[in-house]
């Protein structure tokens, strides 16, 4: 656990980036320090490895007072992550990741294994590992950039907002493999970011902080969504702070209907039975094709390219209710399509249904833990919702 106890950082100009901040940062777990630019969430990352000296206060691991430890081996036992990553252009991707085992001591083949594992683990493909930084992607020099603070073993992980200069598409999948990396490593994390989003999605605990370095909210990013702390707080999470919410809770309770699915080799008999103003049809594996009126569907004679788009599917039990939600919205039917792992259709539901899920999942609260709900499976039935 890091604690910080009333810690301040005060400049010679007397300005104040962090004031009086006490914290406990939970172990093997991601804490995410959010809010506005000039709130000093980057200055109280900094402190934890004495990159910054505080003014006042104490900042401990595991009940060691980190003032008291050389700053060498402080930094060189917590991992570090900034924007754009920070590599070495000179050096192979294998080398930069090699820095610090090369600096505490570890032979020069032994520390190109570990850099060679880790590019797996975060990834990368091995034949990246004699490329330079300027030969990669941005969202795979971030990746080199984890693999690299992660390359001694740390204890602690530091990331100063580390995906905030890459496309939304390729910080979706970063922000995916962090948390993959995460549960197979049980790292402490202390994440900075100034994207809700990102803090919501991420972080076990979140920190809101305001204006002046002091803390304004420190709660799970579900309590922090259905009970801000204050105006600043309920203003910093922005107006759809309710949408964010159903993150929280699971899809594995929807009721599921397979009676307007049917296969593209449907028989006149098939077609007869199936019910819905649209219906939807499959592949002969049970893959979506897309959507159509009744009236236009002819047994034998289906084409895929006429149908309408069966939007994004979602996956009960894995996904949230904001997900399933979402695919009901962006359906041009407002059916939301459910499927397995391989991608199979397991059954639809509306979205009236989704909505009702919604209003019972206020009723009895939000799923603890996570954003991502809990893998459970989903109740079908063959009567509409």
């Amino acid at each position: 656990m890091i604690r910080m106890e009333s810690v301040t950082k005060r400049y010679p100009d007397g300005t104040v980036a962090v004031d009086r901040l006490s914290l406990e940062i939970p172990d093997r777990s991601i804490t995410v320090l959010v809010g506005p630019s000039g709130c000093g969430k980057t200055t109280t990352l900094r402190m934890i490895n004495r990159m910054v000296e505080p003014t006042e206060g104490t900042i401990s691991l595991d009940g060691a007072d980190l003032q008291q430890q050389p700053v060498t081996t402080l930094r060189r036992s917590m991992g570090y992550v900034i924007q754009n990553a920070g590599l070495f252009q000179h050096r192979t991707i294998l080398d930069n990741i090699a820095t610090v085992p090369r600096m505490i001591g570890w032979g020069k083949q032994k520390s190109r294994e570990r850099a060679a594992e880790l590019m797996e683990r975060v990834g990368l493909d091995a034949s990246l590992g004699k490329r330079y930084p300027y030969q990669l992607s941005g969202g795979q020099q971030q990746r080199v950039g984890v693999a690299r603070a992660l390359a001694a073993d740390p204890p602690v992980l530091l990331m100063d907002e580390p995906f905030s200069a890459v496309d939304p598409v390729v910080r979706k999948g970063l922000q995916d493999e962090l948390l993959r990396i995460q549960d197979e490593l049980g790292k402490t994390i202390v994440f900075v970011t100034h994207d809700i989003d990102e803090a919501v999605k991420l972080g076990s605990m979140v920190a809101v902080m305001r204006t002046g370095g002091r803390l304004a909210q420190f709660a799970p990013p579900a309590e922090l969504l259905s009970d801000p702390a204050d105006d600043f707080v309920e203003d910093f999470l922005g107006a759809d702070r309710g949408i964010r919410r159903l993150s929280f809770f699971p899809s594995a309770g929807l009721e599921l209907t397979t009676r307007p699915v049917v296969r593209v080799d449907a028989t006149a008999e098939q077609l007869a039975a199936a019910d819905g103003p649209y219906l939807l049809v499959t592949d002969a594996d049970g893959r979506p094709l897309g959507w159509a009126e009744p009236r236009d569907l002819t047994p034998g004679a289906l084409v895929p390219e006429r149908l309408l788009s069966h939007g994004r599917p979602f996956l009960p039990g894995t996904d949230s209710l904001r997900a399933a939600l979402d695919c009901a919205v962006l359906s041009p039917t407002g059916w939301a399509v459910a499927v397995d792992a391989d991608g199979r259709v397991t059954g639809v539901v509306s979205q009236q249904a989704v909505g009702e899920a919604i209003r019972a999942a206020h009723g009895a609260g939000p799923a603890a833990g996570t954003p991502a709900a809990r893998p459970a499976t989903a109740a079908v039935t063959e009567a509409a919702p």
